[in-house]
C-alpha cells in the first residue's frame, strides 16, 4: 500500500506537479494524422491543459492554448491560415510556436505592432510519425522522438486507435507490468462470457522483470509451458514511462488529466507471404468506444477488458487501501523507480530513457516474441497457425469499434474476409502439453 501523498505524486499530471513536470519530457501521441483529412482544428485536453491542435494550410500541426489572450475567445473554433491559426472572434492570428503574427485592426492604429510583437500564446512541438501526431510539451531541447524498430516494418497494415479512458493514467500503466492478469481478464473472463462451465486456462507458475534502458521486460511461464517459451526467454517490455510493447504492437497511456487517460493502441499487422509486396499508403485511426447500445461495457475485446478493469478500480484508485501480493512484484517495481526518477531529476539528473543521440535514434531495437516473424514474413497457413499473430488474420481483437472502411482496407491487405467474432481467442487460452514453441 501507498500513503495519500505518495499516491499524488504517482497520480497528479497537471501543470507544476512532479509527475506532470516529468512526464512532459517524453514524446506522447496525442491524436491520428488521419483525423486532419476532412478537419484543420479540434479542441484536445492534455496533462490539465485545455488546447487546440491543427493543421494550417501550408501541412504543418500547431498545438497551442485554447483560450485566445485577447478575449478568452475559444481557438477550437478558429480557422487556420497559411502559417498558424487565426481567432474567429477578433482575427488575432498565432504560429506555431505560439508568437502573434496578425492584429488586424490593432495594426490599423498601431502601424509598429508593438502590441502585437508582445503576445504570445503557449504552444508546444508536434511532429507526425508512423500515421500518429506527437506531442512535446516539456523544456528545451526536445529529445528525439523515438524510431522504435516495429515502425519501419514492411510489408504490413498499421493502424492506430484512440479511446478515452475515465480513470488516472497510472493503474492503467500498472497494467503493462502485471503478467498474471492476462490469465485472468483476457483468458479466464473471456471464457467464462461464453460459458459458466469454461474450464481456466494454465495458471502461471513464475515470473521475472528485468530493467534495461527504456523500461522493464517481464517473463512469465506457464504450467504446461517449457523454459524454452518465448514468453520466458524474451518477454515483455514495459515502455518507460507510459507504454507497452508487445512485440506486434504498442500501447501508450497519456494522461488526459487526473482522472482521465488517452488509450492509443497501434498495431501492425504482417501480411501473408502471398500479399507481398504490400505498400501501405494510408495509416488509418479511429476512436472506439467503451459501451455498447444498451450503454453497457464492452468486454469483448482486449483493449476492452483492460478498460473495465482499470476503471473499476476507481477515477483514481487509493493505494492506501490495497493488499499486494508476490503476483504484484512487477507493480511494486515500476511505483519505486518512479519515485527514485522524480527524486533523481529534481536533482538535476536526466530522465530514463530518453534518446538525445540523432544517430542512435534509427530503428531502435526492443525485445520481441515475434520479431523474426514480422521481420521475414510467413505464408498464410504459417501465419494463420501462429499462435500470437494469428488471431489478428482472423479478427481485428486489439479493441472494439473498427470503422467498416479500415476493415475493408485490411482485408485488402491480407487477402481475406474476417470472420465478426463476438468474442476471441487470445494467447494463452489454449496451451496444448508439449507444444513449447508456443508463445501463449
Amino acid at each position: 500500500m501507498l500513503s495519500d501523498e505518495k499516491n499524488k505524486l504517482l497520480t497528479q499530471v497537471g501543470p507544476n506537479t512532479p509527475m506532470g513536470d516529468y512526464l512532459r519530457r517524453y514524446w506522447h501521441p496525442i491524436a491520428g494524422v488521419s483525423e486532419f483529412d476532412d478537419k484543420s482544428v479540434r479542441p484536445i485536453r492534455l496533462f490539465g491543459e485545455d488546447l487546440v491542435l491543427y493543421k494550417d494550410l501550408s501541412g504543418n500541426f500547431g498545438l497551442v492554448q485554447r483560450r485566445c489572450p485577447h478575449r478568452n475567445a475559444d481557438l477550437a473554433f478558429g480557422y487556420v491560415e497559411k502559417c498558424g491559426l487565426r481567432c474567429a472572434y477578433h482575427g488575432w492570428e498565432f504560429d506555431a510556436e505560439g508568437q502573434c503574427t496578425h492584429q488586424p485592426y490593432e495594426e490599423i492604429v498601431d502601424p509598429e505592432a508593438k502590441l502585437r510583437k508582445k503576445i504570445r500564446v503557449t504552444a508546444y512541438e508536434v511532429r507526425a510519425k508512423s500515421g500518429m501526431l506527437w506531442a512535446y510539451m516539456g523544456p528545451a531541447p526536445a529529445p528525439e522522438l523515438p524510431d522504435w524498430e516495429l515502425f519501419n516494418y514492411e510489408n504490413g497494415f498499421a493502424q492506430a486507435v484512440f479511446a478515452e479512458v475515465p480513470c488516472n493514467w497510472f493503474q492503467c500503466q500498472e497494467n503493462s507490468i502485471d503478467p498474471i492478469h492476462f490469465e485472468w481478464t483476457h483468458n479466464n473472463w473471456t471464457a467464462r462470457l461464453q460459458s459458466d462451465d469454461a474450464q481456466y486456462v494454465p495458471t502461471h507458475l513464475k515470473t521475472q522483470y528485468e530493467e534495461f534502458d527504456f523500461g522493464f521486460i517481464y517473463k512469465r511461464l506457464r504450467a504446461q509451458e517449457s523454459e524454452l517459451n518465448p514468453m520466458w526467454t524474451v518477454g515483455r517490455v514495459t515502455l518507460w514511462p507510459n507504454a507497452f510493447y508487445l512485440g506486434h504492437h504498442f500501447e501508450w497511456r497519456v494522461p488526459i488529466d487526473d482522472e482521465s487517460t488517452l488509450s492509443v493502441l497501434w498495431v501492425f499487422n504482417r501480411v501473408p507471404k502471398e500479399q507481398e509486396p504490400y505498400v501501405q499508403q494510408h495509416i488509418p485511426s479511429w476512436y472506439g468506444p467503451l459501451y455498447d447500445d444498451e450503454g453497457k461495457w464492452i468486454t469483448s475485446h482486449v483493449a476492452n477488458q483492460d478498460f473495465a478493469a482499470w476503471v473499476g478500480q476507481g477515477r483514481i484508485t487509493d493505494r492506501s487501501n490495497e493488499t499486494l501480493g508476490a503476483s504484484d512484484r512487477g507493480v511494486t517495481l515500476l511505483r519505486r523507480r518512479f519515485f527514485e526518477e522524480l527524486e533523481a531529476v529534481a536533482a538535476g539528473k536526466p530522465p530514463k530513457g530518453l534518446i538525445t543521440d540523432k544517430e542512435a535514434n534509427r530503428n531502435v531495437f526492443l525485445p520481441s516474441a515475434c520479431r523474426d516473424e514480422l521481420m521475414n514474413g510467413m505464408s498464410r497457413a504459417e501465419l494463420a497457425a501462429h499462435p500470437l499473430l494469428g488471431p489478428y488474420l482472423r479478427d481485428f481483437i486489439g479493441q472494439a469499434g473498427q470503422p467498416a472502411s479500415v476493415r475493408e482496407a485490411y482485408e485488402a491487405a491480407i487477402g481475406q474476409k474476417l470472420e465478426g467474432a463476438q468474442f476471441f481467442s487470445v494467447h494463452g487460452a489454449r496451451n496444448e502439453p508439449g507444444d513449447e514453441s508456443s508463445t501463449k
